[in-house]
């Protein structure tokens, strides 16, 4: 199978995807519903007691927030290949004459644009709220851009899991204990700098921090005011954000791809 055959066989699969959501709003109905309960709950509960010298919460809070967004936008990746094996679609794609990677490439791809959406959502909640863009319009196009390009590389991550564990079920319990760490243990709702020292170093290095580092950057939402950081990744957090992005793509491909052959194997 050659390169175009295996992204042409993709895009079948990925428009199979799509349709799948157009047939159940069901999927991207609550896929956004928790990111806008998150804005509203700390931009009105939480954001009176959390201070960020020099500038509002609710701007530094969105590029937590949307780093958080493509995190759980990327499990649909885990989840639907999880959903696909039990019900025996896998089975199905075996039988036809089509790419074996194809069945990957269209699920993270379909789940990149679904993310794409979501973003869009969550940009006009911002906007809601008091979020602004403050750099130029090419920064901002790219600080989405790195968004989802993230979100791509770690629905490979995600699909691994997803082929490993074999269940819808079990991949939702086990995607959380990666999500919530990543998510949570960063500079996404508070500043690194104000976390105890071990929890400090592991948000430091956290690639969730640098790719939100960089969205504030891309986006204008950083603070004159706030003290330069003084680790490498939130030095130079858009560089950082495509490294740990090359990391997720040349380690989860060939892991997702392996799983995948011995998941159909079975």
């Amino acid at each position: 199978m050659n390169l175009l055959q295996t992204l042409g066989d993709g895009a079948v699969v990925a428009k199979r995807n799509l349709i799948k959501i157009k047939r159940v709003p069901d999927l991207l109905v609550f896929s956004t519903a928790m990111p806008i309960m998150f804005v509203l709950l700390f931009a009105y509960v939480f954001g009176g007691s959390i201070e960020i010298p020099g500038m509002n919460y609710r701007e530094f809070l969105m590029a937590g927030i949307f780093a958080q967004t493509v995190l759980f936008g990327a499990t649909i990746t885990g989840s639907g290949l999880a959903e696909d094996i039990t019900k025996g679609i896998i089975d199905r794609f075996r039988s036809l004459p089509m790419a074996r990677s194809a069945v990957l490439v269209g699920r993270t791809t379909s789940d990149l644009l679904n993310n794409a959406l979501i973003v869009a959502i969550m940009m006009l909640s911002g906007l809601v709220v008091g979020w602004r863009i403050h750099s130029s319009p090419l920064e901002a196009l790219a600080g989405v851009g790195l968004l989802l390009l993230f979100a791509y590389a770690f629905s490979w991550a995600m699909a691994w899991v997803g082929l490993l564990v074999r269940s819808p079920e079990v991949f939702n319990n086990a995607s959380f204990i990666f999500i919530f760490p990543l998510s949570y243990i960063a500079n996404t709702f508070v500043q690194s700098e104000k976390l105890p020292t071990a929890l400090r170093h592991f948000a430091e290095w956290n690639p969730v921090s640098a790719v939100t580092q960089a969205t504030r950057e891309l986006f204008g939402n950083t603070s004159p005011l706030s003290p330069p950081p003084d680790v490498w990744p939130l030095q130079h957090p858009v560089l950082a954000s495509l490294g740990w992005v090359v990391i997720f793509l040349a380690v989860f491909i060939p892991l997702a791809n392996h799983q995948y052959k011995r998941a159909v194997a079975r």
